[in-house]
């Protein structure tokens, strides 16, 4: 039986949180599964940019872009972008039909190594960042000053023949 299908290639343009890219692989590997459900082949995903947004979505300034080339079936695409909208993993998403590009020019984007290398090295980061004890949670709050610890000065003994202030009313009552 023949595919009936009819294939397209896209441009598809991510946005994640700064939070998510922490776990870049889970986000690279959830990206891969939308993917695969949209019955969509990757010609090629590379991250793009890292940058500060024009405005805050979902209380981020900051965003990592990943761009990536696919050809899938044009009935799967419409699924595919709610299924992008619906993720809480990516914060917006942009696709658009990459007749533009020969599947050569594509294919020249492809930098799946490099993410796969990134993804490791922020892991490794993420892991010695545990070790120090650095912890990548958010405190909220003021920050808490300690106050330098003085010791109260020993009360010195009163000259001769002069009360303490401190004795005379203690024996006064």
């Amino acid at each position: 039986m023949a595919d009936t299908q009819r294939h397209n290639e896209y441009e598809v343009m991510f946005l994640i949180s700064q939070a998510e890219a922490n776990d870049f692989q889970g986000v690279i590997d959830h990206i891969n599964n939308l993917f695969d459900r949209a019955n969509a082949e990757v010609i090629a995903m590379q991250k793009w940019d890292e940058r500060r947004l024009a405005y805050e979505i979902d209380k981020q300034k900051r965003g990592v872009y990943i761009l990536s080339y696919v050809k899938a079936p044009t009935e799967s695409m419409q699924a595919f972008e709610r299924d992008c909208n619906i993720s809480e993993r990516i914060l917006r998403t942009l696709v658009t039909k990459a007749d533009h590009l020969t599947l050569e020019e594509m294919q020249a984007f492809d930098r799946r190594t490099d993410l796969e290398t990134e993804a490791k090295e922020r892991a490794l980061r993420a892991a010695e960042r545990e070790e120090a004890g650095m912890s990548s949670s958010v405190s909220l709050g003021a920050p808490v000053r300690e106050e330098p610890k003085v010791d109260a000065p020993a009360e010195e003994p009163a000259p001769e023949g002069e009360a303490n202030p401190a004795e005379a009313t203690a024996d006064s009552e």
